[in-house]
C-alpha cells in the first residue's frame, strides 16, 4: 500500500514508518518537524521563511500583538497546498491531529476536502490535545487532567491558549468536518481512550530497534533526568519535580546527581539522558505518552501516568514504571524509596523494556494499524 502519514509531534509518525515499511508498505510523511524538536519528514512545510528571518519573524510577532494574524500558519498551509499534486492516489491517509496542517482552519478545511478527494481511505489519529478532549477535560469529571492548573486557577488562561483553541467555533467545525469525512478515528493511549471510549485503541508505536536496552547500575550515584518544554511545563506539572528535586538534592546530596534541560532537537534529546537512571516525564497523565514510553524502552524508571486504569487495561502486577501525582511530598517518598532502594531501580528498569517489547513493539503496532484501515 501506498501510506500517507500527515503531521509529526512526537515520533509516533516516524516509528509507525519504520514499522510499515518492514511489511514493504511505501510511505511519506508531510509535517512541519514539530518546530525546535526536528523530526524527520519527507515533505516539509516547517515554515522557514519567517522562523529562518529574524527581522520577520519580529514582524510576524508585532501583527498577531494587534491583529492576531500569524503569518506562519499561513505559510504552512501554502506550502502545503504547494505539495498536493504529489500527494496523490494513496490507499492510507492519517492525520496525527484534526490540526495536523497546522495552518488557519478554514485553510485546513480547503486543502483537507482535495486531499481527501485525490485519495482513497482517510483516517483521524488523536494522540494529543484536541477539541473532543479538551472538551471532556473542561467538565472536570476527572481527578486531575493538564488542564487542572487552569481549572483551579483562571489567571492561568494565557498559558492554555494552544489547547483552548480547540473549543473555538472554526477548530471545532473543522474537527467535525475532519471526522465526518474519515473511516474512522484511533486513539493512542488511555488519556483519549478514557474521554473517547467508543474509539478503537492502537498503543504508540515504539521501534525497539532502533532504542537499545541500557542496564542500569546503581552502585554509584543516582542520576535523575528531567526535560522541560517550555510551552507545556505547566500542563506537565513540571514545578511539582521541581519543588521535589529541591528536597532530594538536599536529602541526598552525595547520592543523586540532577540533569535538566531545556527546549533541545530530538535528537539530542533522546541521548541527553542516557546515564539518567530516573527520568521524570509528567504528573497529569493516566497513561505513558511518546517520551516516557522511549526512556522505557532504554530501561529507565520512568515517573509519568501509570494510574489504575492503565494497570487494569494491561493487566499491570509490578511497576514498570511510577504513577506521578501532582503531590510534591508523594514524589519525594518515591524518589526517596528509589535512591534507598537501588535493587528496585533496576527491577523497574528491566520491567519497563519488556513491557515496551511487549505492547508497544513498533512492528506489532504497524500490523494493528493495518488490520483497523483494512477492515474499516
Amino acid at each position: 500500500m501506498r501510506i500517507l502519514l500527515v503531521g509529526e509531534y512526537s515520533r509516533l509518525h516516524n516509528s509507525l514508518k519504520e514499522g510499515l515499511e518492514i511489511f514493504n508498505h511505501e510511505v511519506t510523511i508531510i509535517a512541519t518537524g514539530d518546530s525546535f524538536k526536528q523530526f524527520p519528514v519527507d515533505y516539509s512545510i516547517f515554515p522557514k521563511f519567517f522562523l529562518n528571518n529574524s527581522f520577520l519573524d519580529f514582524c510576524n510577532k508585532i501583527l498577531f500583538r494587534l491583529f492576531k494574524i500569524d503569518l506562519q500558519l499561513a505559510e504552512k498551509g501554502i506550502r502545503f497546498w504547494r505539495f498536493l499534486p504529489q500527494l496523490k492516489d494513496y490507499d492510507v491517509v492519517q492525520l496525527i491531529n484534526s490540526n495536523a496542517i497546522e495552518t488557519y482552519p478554514f485553510f485546513s478545511k480547503y486543502l483537507l476536502k482535495k486531499l481527501f478527494n485525490q485519495n482513497k481511505k482517510s483516517f483521524l489519529l488523536v494522540c494529543g490535545e484536541d477539541t473532543p478532549i479538551i472538551d471532556f477535560m473542561l467538565k472536570d469529571a476527572l481527578k486531575y487532567s493538564i488542564l487542572s492548573p487552569l481549572l483551579q486557577n483562571k489567571e492561568l488562561e494565557s498559558n492554555y491558549h494552544f489547547s483552548l483553541k480547540y473549543t473555538q467555533n472554526n477548530y471545532r467545525n473543522l474537527y467535525n468536518f475532519i471526522e465526518s469525512n474519515t473511516c474512522k478515528t484511533i486513539v493512542s493511549d488511555l488519556d483519549y481512550k478514557i474521554p473517547l471510549p467508543e474509539k478503537i485503541l492502537i498503543p504508540n508505536p515504539i521501534n525497539i530497534n532502533k532504542i537499545n536496552f541500557q542496564p542500569l547500575d546503581a552502585s554509584e550515584k543516582i542520576i535523575i533526568f528531567l526535560g522541560k518544554n517550555k510551552n507545556s511545563e505547566i500542563k506537565k506539572g513540571i514545578s511539582y519535580f521541581e519543588q521535589a528535586l529541591k528536597i532530594i538534592s538536599q536529602k541526598y546530596d552525595d547520592k543523586v546527581r540532577v540533569i535538566i534541560v531545556e527546549n533541545i532537537p530530538y535528537k539530542k534529546y533522546i541521548t541527553s539522558y542516557n546515564n539518567a537512571h530516573i527520568l521524570l516525564d509528567q504528573v497529569y497523565s493516566y497513561d505513558q505518552g511518546y517520551n516516557a514510553l522511549e526512556a522505557m524502552a532504554k530501561g529507565k524508571v520512568v515517573f509519568t501516568g501509570a494510574e489504575i486504569e492503565f494497570t487494569t487495561y494491561y493487566n499491570i502486577t509490578e511497576r514498570v514504571c511510577i504513577n506521578a501525582m501532582p503531590d510534591v511530598n508523594y514524589l519525594v517518598n518515591e524518589l526517596s524509596f528509589l535512591i534507598e532502594n537501588p535493587d528496585e531501580i533496576i527491577s523497574i528498569g528491566n520491567r519497563a523494556r519488556a513491557f515496551i517489547e511487549s505492547e508497544h513493539n513498533y512492528i506489532k503496532i504497524a500490523q494493528k494499524y493495518l488490520k483497523s484501515w483494512e477492515t474499516n
